[in-house]
């Protein structure tokens, strides 16, 4: 039987702490070995965070009484013996909820106030105010505890019109969306702006984050949600109704928040749940087949999407049938099939990405270990042949080749200046990059485009303005590749030159692509241009909002930037300290030299003892590149290929 989510992402966890132990051995060893420059720490040390802190992002989305929660509960939290997110007809889940683990945090449920909506600051700026939040402790080996802490997402308000339409949750051009009135005329509007839910499931502790989004009313109002965390998923799993197919309101939030997703990005499905609806006694089983078939493929066709993105499926029963242990019911749930391709294709392309870091990490450390090595290598050959030279010649020749390799060292440390001039040319080029990726450089090319979303009423030729901006940082990215290519060149020029003088092998490695961050950029672009149609254009009018939008977009931006420059930096950090390795080697090559040729003036049979010690210290360095090799290939070719235990939720802890 194929394995499910649950099992699948306890073998990518088993995967990447198995990478991570593997890591340290290549580490520590290079470390012995004195192989570990300042770069290659840094490296080791950002690969190995990624491997243990690595997220996978699930976000579920839906509008009302799809079962979205239900669907949460049958993949993730069937393992508790009951509901653990909220699921009863209607409207559950009323605010966006994250679900995690922070093993800096006590397990708690932290609600932020609706109100928050009336302030400028973005969700991002609330995050790092927890005293804004108000908090739930939670008992995480206490199901009902658990589930009625859950109940709290649920949670409404009944406020005025003149409230709601401030909050976002009225709008007067399009009264179908509009939250339910009551007999007194109040709107019925969430308590809660977010919750973020905070607790050690076994699936959450190895780094899944579960995103459980309102409907359509909530999904419009808050763009971060929709431009910031959606598109960051590895996954968004849409779901539908299986009776009613997709709806106008389904439609909407497809054409507005998700068509844009770029699937290069993540992976979206589309799940028909509520298949147990079609469950017909009086119908056949090739009827209700039939049925069921003709649901997804229309649904595949309306979506654009290829049919296999399509599941059926019964949430509700797969549940049922987890917790009562009934293999038949879930089978005919149909939950398995999506469980199995949602992790095949999920994990699949996550651990595509960490075994490409894995392999480039681990590459360009076992190539810069290599050149220290052969450095080694070719300075015990040379004092191989200086040391053989000497045999049978008197004192005098000896001290006159002790005079000679003195003056050599002495030459060597005057040539620091030149290695001074590089650095010198190189900072100055790598400052300009710095500049073009900070936060005044994006406030510059985002200027025109900030000016218009913050000026009143209905902002015409705003597309324009957000396709002027994009371009402007699209720019940037090409300024900084050249300037990288600048860079590059002149370092390998100056790396040739100090190989032919020095006999170094440097080795200047390409920089940093920065074509990748175009395509972040691209992906930000297509995720805000559902707020620039005409069905939005009254939305948009509203400063708030448009600042929220703002707001939303420029953190967005920065983060990649940061990205961008982090990769930037630590290439600059591995080429100087490849620079700063040789030279340190060259310095204790003069060294051994004097020394070795000290011991021979003092004692006429210390030479053959220093020319056989120094043939030992060969063998060794070889011995060194066979088990530098060994230890590299096991982390590049290493693969999932045995499942791990899978934890029961019962066994968590605090």
């Amino acid at each position: 039987m194929a394995a499910g989510f649950n099992e699948q992402f306890d073998r990518h966890g088993a995967w990447r702490r198995e990478m991570g132990m593997r890591l340290k051995v290549l580490a520590d060893w290079l470390r012995e070995q004195e192989l570990l420059d300042d770069g290659s720490e840094e490296s080791v040390q950002r690969l190995a965070e990624q491997l243990r802190a690595d997220k996978v992002m699930v976000a579920f989305v839906a509008e009302f009484s799809r079962g979205k929660s239900e669907l949460i509960n049958a993949v993730f939290f069937a393992g508790y013996g009951r509901r653990i997110m909220p699921a009863s007809a209607g409207r559950t889940t009323m605010c966006p909820t994250e679900l995690g683990y922070d093993a800096g945090l006590p397990p708690c449920l932290r609600l932020l106030p609706i109100e928050t909506r009336l302030q400028p600051q973005a969700l991002l700026d609330w995050r790092q105010v927890p005293e804004k939040w108000t908090r739930v402790d939670l008992d995480v080996n206490d199901p009902a505890q658990l589930a009625g802490a859950m109940e709290k997402v649920s949670e409404v308000l009944h406020v005025s019109q003149d409230e709601a339409r401030a909050l976002g949750f009225w709008h007067d051009d399009r009264p179908d969306d509009n939250p339910p009135v009551d007999a007194a005329g109040a709107v019925e509007v969430p308590r809660w702006r977010h919750a973020l839910i905070n607790m050690a499931h076994p699936l959450l502790k190895q780094g899944l984050v579960v995103l459980d989004t309102p409907g359509l009313n909530a999904i419009g109002a808050e763009p971060e949600l929709t431009v910031n965390l959606i598109p960051q998923a590895q996954a968004v799993v849409f779901i539908l109704g299986a009776d009613t197919g997709v709806t106008k309101s389904d439609l909407t939030i497809w054409r507005e928040h998700l068509a844009s997703v770029d699937d290069g990005l993540g992976t979206r499905f589309v799940v028909l749940n509520k298949i147990d609806t079609l469950w017909d006694e009086l119908s056949t089983p090739a009827r209700i087949e039939a049925q069921i078939a003709r649901q997804c493929a229309e649904t595949a066709h309306t979506l654009e999407l290829p049919p296999a993105q399509v599941i059926a499926l019964s949430a509700q029963k797969g549940l049922l049938a987890k917790v009562r242990g009934d293999d038949g019911l879930l089978a005919q749930s149909r939950l398995p099939p999506f469980e199995q391709l949602l992790g095949r294709q999920v994990l699949g392309a996550r651990q595509s990405v960490l075994q490409g870091a894995i392999r480039a990490s681990v590459g360009r450390l076992q190539a810069d270990a290599a050149r220290t090595l052969g450095a080694r290598r070719r300075e015990l050959a040379e004092q191989a042949l200086e040391l053989k030279g000497l045999r049978g010649k008197n004192h005098v020749v000896i001290r006159q080749m002790r005079l000679r390799v003195e003056q050599e060292k002495a030459e060597f440390d005057r040539s620091a200046a030149s290695v001074l001039a590089v650095r010198t040319v190189h900072m100055k080029l790598l400052r300009e990059v710095f500049k073009l990726l900070g936060s005044s450089s994006i406030k510059k090319e985002l200027a025109g485009l900030a000016t218009m979303l913050r000026e009143s009423g209905v902002k015409f030729g705003v597309k324009r303005a957000y396709a002027h901006g994009f371009d402007n940082l699209r720019g940037v990215m090409r300024r900084v590749q050249m300037l990288e290519g600048e860079i590059h060149e002149m370092l390998t020029n100056a790396f040739r030159q100090l190989n032919a003088e020095y006999g170094f092998s440097l080795q200047a490695a390409p920089p940093p692509d920065m074509a990748r961050f175009e395509s972040d950029l691209g992906a930000v672009e297509r995720s805000h241009l559902q707020y620039l149609g005409v069905g939005n254009i009254v939305q948009l009018a509203r400063p708030e909002f448009a600042e929220k939008l703002l707001r939303a977009l420029v953190a967005r931006v920065r983060s990649i930037f940061e990205t961008a420059l982090g990769d930037i930096e630590l290439w600059n950090k591995s080429c100087s300290s490849q620079l700063d390795a040789q030279l340190r080697e060259r310095r204790r090559a003069f060294g051994r030299r004097i020394e070795a040729i000290q011991r021979i003036q003092g004692a006429a049979g210390e030479l053959d003892g220093r020319i056989a010690e120094i043939g030992e210290q060969e063998a060794a360095l070889e011995a060194a590149q066979r088990r530098l090799s060994g230890l590299a290939h096991e982390l590049q070719t290493s693969d999932l290929d045995a499942p791990a235990p899978h934890p029961q939720p019962e066994a968590a802890t605090a």
